[in-house]
């Protein structure tokens, strides 16, 4: 039987990533050695670097005075450094969901945080509109994708200082007007590559300007002085993400996802807004994720849920259950997702409503 993977990450990834990754574990670049033991500084791997880096520009069309860095750590770590790096009296954070709140936590041990606007009150199932953001912070901070919740900024906000953004889980589904950020990060398990390697973009003239001293390793001028290779960068991961960026660029590069995408998301949405057992959790369609579609059974419905759940993995529907702290559905369309995956849902939703009329 086929799988539909709709985890939420680590997630599907195009099979192009996987066969040259797979190969390249066998035979790096025709070196006889494995991609997983191949020296980072071998010009062969250079190579990857350094085309990997150039791609990311190319397909994000980004300005001259940016950089590209390649990391470990995740984004958590991000949520440290972005204020060791650029806070130094007081920034501000729109709090949309779980990600948005733990950079909260972190950048709050550094300096003053002021929350302008917070969807908490209604489970983050919504987008903030009304706020203003202040003047005087060092940077503004949103997460632009909220995997838990459903929800998603899919606009380039105008920002009076700084802006800074969390794009774990939609880089690359969307054109990004890159000069309106001084600092994209994010997670590479969504729609780049395996867990392991987190990407930078940030604008050179933000930095230097803290008064703290920074520990060397979460110093971004440290890895923009050394190509991101400071010390040992992941390298199956960031070989991997050049694979995906490859395919991407073969396939029409972001606007050609970003279409797609629109209207996987679309079909998906208006099934579960017809069907009678099902309802979106986001409820305003401005605001509702093309990358992470939240749904639970209608009420009077809920006794269904586990039998949904059963039915649908008989059906080969894999990582659709919502996330362990909201529950109900949640079926994630990142960018290597094929449009016959989401039919195949959208068929196994309409034969379970035609069997519990």
């Amino acid at each position: 039987m086929k799988k539909h993977n709709f985890y939420a990450g680590p997630s599907i990834l195009p099979q192009y990533t996987i066969k040259n990754t797979a190969e390249a574990v066998l035979d790096f670049a025709g070196t006889g050695l494995s991609i997983m033991e191949v020296s980072h500084r071998s010009k062969e791997f250079v190579a990857v670097m350094d085309e990997a880096q150039q791609l990311f520009k190319d397909l994000l069309k980004i300005p001259e005075g940016y950089s590209v860095l390649f990391l470990g750590g995740g984004a958590s770590t991000q949520f440290a450094m972005v204020p060791f790096n650029l806070l130094n009296k007081k920034a501000a954070y729109l709090n949309t969901g779980a990600w948005s709140k733990k950079a909260i936590k972190e950048a709050q041990a550094m300096g003053e945080i002021e929350v302008v606007a917070s969807s908490e009150n209604k489970l983050f199932n919504y987008i903030p509109k009304d706020y203003a953001i202040p003047e005087d912070a060092d940077y503004f901070h949103i997460t632009t994708n909220n995997t838990i919740y459903g929800t998603e900024i899919k606009y380039d906000l105008d920002s009076p200082v700084p802006l800074v953004a969390d794009m774990s889980s939609d880089i690359f589904s969307r054109p990004v007007d890159i000069s309106k950020y001084a600092l994209i990060y994010g997670g590479a398990q969504k729609n780049l590559a395996p867990a392991g390697v987190t990407f930078v973009i940030i604008r050179d003239d933000i930095l230097g300007k803290v008064e703290r001293k920074i520990p060397t390793m979460l110093n971004y001028q440290t890895h923009i002085d050394k190509g991101s290779m400071f010390n040992t960068p992941p390298v199956l991961p960031v070989f991997a993400a050049l694979q995906t960026l490859k395919w991407l660029k073969q396939n029409g590069g972001i606007e050609a996802m970003h279409k797609t995408n629109e209207y996987k998301a679309g079909l998906l949405y208006d099934e579960i807004d017809r069907n009678s057992l099902f309802r979106a959790t986001v409820v305003e369609p401005s605001d509702r994720s093309l990358m992470n579609i939240c749904f639970v059974m209608k009420e009077g419905y809920d006794g269904l849920e586990n039998a949904f759940y059963d039915y649908a993995t008989a059906q080969g529907m894999v990582g659709i259950k919502g996330h362990r702290s909201v529950g109900g559905f949640r079926a994630s369309t990142y960018n290597a997702l094929p449009v016959e995956s989401v039919e195949a849902l959208i068929k196994t939703m309409r034969d379970f409503e035609e069997s519990n009329k």
